[in-house]
């Protein structure tokens, strides 16, 4: 079961709130504010871009593979279940024809998955195409029976006055299925992440599974997977969260530093979003979501930083500084140094044969092609450099910075004697050149190699212009009297001005409400509490009121009832919540509001409808819950937050014994009538 990694201490529950940071809690708006339902909308599916024509043959190829895995575990049951050898012979050949089908449909659909090309951006500008990551693809989810059930079962509520709740939900996990390629659909997303927050808190228990099915399709072979964990709904969405800031990383126009800065930005929180997943998820059904390929999948939007770290300080050295070529090269050099490690990850036993081998030929190219760039850099500043007329001042930056350029001092001369002589300069330039063209060819050959790489001509137009670049230079140091052999180049030194971030996401960017916030405050309507049926207690105020003591708010709760008093002989019980007074609902009504309600009543009859909380431990949760009640404060962060981020399964009120005793001397909202002896923190009618 596709489980969230918490505590030792604890056992493993499918909630991913529980024993993660402030920031990953839901921001929920207030209990009495208006809901509407969600302003954020999925794309049109039925629209015709190349994006979406994509996803539509993707959806196509999952439910084709789906069908024929369906048949396979068909025929396999039936081969082993009969006696018969004609008909073993009839299955095995029927076996035979369905293994071929998925295969072809698995390989069309790989094909399918490791196209860049629709997710790249439509600038003119030639650069390097970044590797985004396609959507996982989710069947339609019915909510409806499964929610009204357990609202009948276990809230003891008419479940068809929800119905608009739960259509809400479904209308909002429809829309996230087809989120658009900008900000507005990473916020649909995160939305409806955050309401899942919800959804397990009110439905999930840990004694009862709702019973609803969720079915994914890995994101690159298609292989289907169906858990009924919530967490494995929970991963899928942040996992497309991050392939949706992949996709936004790739399709900007790197051509400007307003556009790297964004790709930037994108990738780090992609390698976030890939990270969270990694460690704070475990247990996954499908290849995509598990620890090796999620770790890959971090180091190669790293890469990607790194490589929009490049661009843009390339974008900014437009001069022939002798230090800022240097700068170039090892900035070009540590970007191959991060995507030969990437190249390394995928080559592992797990991920060998699953990463697409257009993406392990694409990290490859980039790899070599990067290291290419670094010895042209390295070729530029040595052969361009001449002595400076300002001082010496910059010629000690100069030769201070290339002492530190290589990785091992080359043998022979001293470098600061190299750099002051052009010969010297000239065939360690040119050794850096032959290198630099070697790579450049070997860039180019396992281009070739790949099919779908073949298909990207603007890739193939910039291995073929730096490559051209490289030769024509090597060409302009090449003397036809330069007879001595060109010297091994040493190894550059990887170095860079801005590292990579990994960004994780803030779940408490977009503000959602609780979907079905009518059930009540989470604090004590959850799927976790259990509780009697709700009883209505008939209370006639007499002389001595109406013989009961409040306290707290959302819900109020009993703190106690006055022997032989108006509320004992009716039923009422210490403990009791008040849910309702004369049929208006008050599970989120303040303690003055249910006061106000109480004072109206008059000399007339009054109905409250209470409910009691039931445990293992009946006194033990009394009292927790009394202690809890006392703390103001505490009880408005639940309601506004639906529940403590690291409270314990066990226990709904977990408060620290500090909270409850600032939470005693807080507690405002008190109404006390003129009889008998009332403490300060309580209301007695």
């Amino acid at each position: 079961m596709f489980t969230m990694e918490e505590p030792a201490s604890r056992e493993l529950e499918l909630s991913l709130s529980d024993g993660a940071s402030d920031d990953d809690m839901p921001l929920s708006l207030p209990a009495d504010s208006c809901h509407s339902g969600s302003i954020r909308k999925g794309c049109d599916p039925f629209a015709q871009t190349q994006r979406s024509k994509l996803q539509h043959r993707r959806a196509r190829i999952n439910q084709q593979i789906n069908k024929e895995m369906r048949m396979r575990a068909g025929a396999e049951n039936l081969f082993r279940a009969t006696t018969n050898n004609k008909v073993k012979e009839t299955v095995a050949l029927e076996l035979s024809f369905v293994n071929s089908n998925l295969q072809l449909l698995k390989e069309e659909l790989e094909e399918l998955n490791s196209n860049m090309e629709p997710y790249q951006t439509d600038s003119e500008t030639v650069n390097v195409p970044m590797i985004p990551l396609g959507l996982k693809e989710t069947k339609e989810v019915d909510f409806t029976v499964p929610i009204q059930d357990f609202i009948c079962e276990h809230y003891g509520e008419d479940s068809s006055v929800y119905d608009k709740e739960i259509k809400e939900l479904m209308e909002l996990r429809q829309a996230m299925r087809t989120p658009s390629r900008n900000q507005a659909g990473l916020e649909l997303l995160m939305e409806y992440y955050n309401q899942l927050y919800y959804l397990d808190q009110r439905f999930f228990s840990a004694h009862k599974n709702l019973g609803v099915h969720f079915h994914w399709y890995d994101s690159l072979t298609g292989v289907p997977s169906s858990q009924r964990a919530l967490a494995f709904e929970k991963g899928s969405v942040l996992f497309n969260i991050g392939a949706l800031y992949t996709q936004i990383g790739a399709r900007q126009d790197r051509s400007a530093a307003a556009g790297i800065d964004t790709a930037i930005d994108a990738f780090q929180r992609a390698a976030g979003a890939f990270n969270y997943l990694k460690e704070n998820f475990s247990n996954a059904p499908s290849l995509d979501m598990s620890g090796p390929s999620l770790s890959m999948l971090v180091r190669l939007m790293v890469a990607q930083v790194q490589e929009c770290v490049f661009e843009r300080i390339t974008l900014a050295a437009q001069d022939t500084h002798f230090t800022s070529q240097l700068c170039l090269a090892q900035e070009a050099a540590r970007v191959s140094d991060v995507y030969f490690l990437v190249q390394q990850t995928m080559t592992q036993p797990l991920m060998k044969d699953y990463v697409p081998f257009s993406w392990a030929s694409m990290v490859q190219v980039k790899s070599e092609h990067f290291r290419a760039l670094s010895h042209y850099y390295a070729a530029v500043a040595l052969c361009d450099h001449v002595l400076s007329a300002d001082g010496e001042d910059c010629e000690e930056e100069a030769e201070k910075a290339f002492l530190k350029f290589y990785v091992n001092v080359p043998a022979g001369q001293p470098l600061s004697q190299i750099l002051q002589d052009p010969e010297k300069r000239r065939k360690l330039g040119k050794a850096h050149l032959r290198r630099a063209v070697i790579r450049h060819e070997e860039a180019m050959r396992v281009h070739s190699l790949c099919k779908i790489l073949r298909k990207m001509d603007i890739l193939q137009d910039v291995l073929s212009l730096t490559h051209k670049r490289s030769l024509y230079k090597y060409s302009e140091l090449d003397r036809e009297d330069d007879f001595d052999e060109t010297a091994e180049a040493p190894e550059i030194q990887s170095h860079t001005q801005q590292k990579p971030d990994i960004t994780p996401p803030n779940f408490s960017k977009v503000q959602v409400t609780d979907i079905f916030q009518r059930l009540g405050p989470l604090s004590v309507f959850c799927a976790r509490a259990r509780w009697g049926p709700v009883r209505v207690i008939c209370l006639q105020k007499t002389e001595g009121g109406l013989g009961l003591t409040l306290r707290g708010d959302s819900p109020v709760l009993v703190a106690g009832v006055v022997p032989g008093g108006c509320a004992e002989e009716a039923g009422l019980r210490e403990g009791d919540y008040i849910v309702a007074v004369d049929g208006q609902d008050c599970k989120w009504a303040k303690h003055g509001e249910v006061v106000h309600m109480l004072k109206n009543c008059s000399d007339r009859a009054i109905e409250i409808s209470v409910v009691t909380l039931h445990s293992h431990d009946t006194q033990l949760e009394r009292k927790s819950i009394m202690l809890s009640h006392n703390s103001d404060k505490e009880n408005t962060r639940q309601r506004l937050l639906g529940g403590a981020k690291g409270q314990s399964s066990a226990s709904l009120l977990n408060w620290n014994r500090k909270k409850k005793r600032e939470g005693a001397k807080k507690l405002g909202s008190t109404f006390s009538l003129s009889f008998g002896s009332i403490r300060d923190t309580e209301a007695m009618y």
